[in-house]
């Protein structure tokens, strides 16, 4: 199976359910930008959905929230259902991975300023001081 990684924010909170057995599923699609065209001119951006199980899907819930950014690594699947008598297409990417690029409890806001999204005990460093 090939597997495919991408780099965006959230569009929106994560929404969990549970199966019967209770297996947590998270929701969420991401904004990711387009590269510019020759001219560098915007092109836009995609907006995948993306659905993750278990364990991540439950800290999924607890530390994202809309416009965080996240690296997921997974894999496409595509699927359909009936609506209206209508067949609907879906795509979405299954998540085997999803690292949290910026960290915080969904209880703070991405705009606290440099604090925003740093785990506790440790503190924000300017690019300058990272030696590489």
């Amino acid at each position: 199976m090939n597997s495919v990684v991408l780099i965006g924010r959230l569009t929106r909170d994560p929404e969990v359910r549970y199966t019967e057995s209770q297996l947590a599923v998270a929701r969420f699609s991401i904004a990711i930008n387009r590269v510019p065209g020759r001219d560098g001119q915007d092109r836009g951006a995609d907006f995948p959905n993306i659905v993750v199980f278990g364990k991540q899907a439950e800290n999924c819930e607890r530390f994202l929230t809309k416009g965080r950014q996240v690296a997921i690594q997974g894999h496409i699947q595509t699927g359909s259902y009936e609506k209206d008598g209508r067949k609907v297409y879906t795509t979405d990417v299954v998540a085997d991975r999803v690292e949290f690029l910026e960290w915080g409890d969904r209880s703070q806001s991405s705009s606290q300023g440099s604090s925003a999204g740093i785990p506790e005990g440790f503190q924000a460093i300017d690019d300058d001081d990272i030696p590489f």
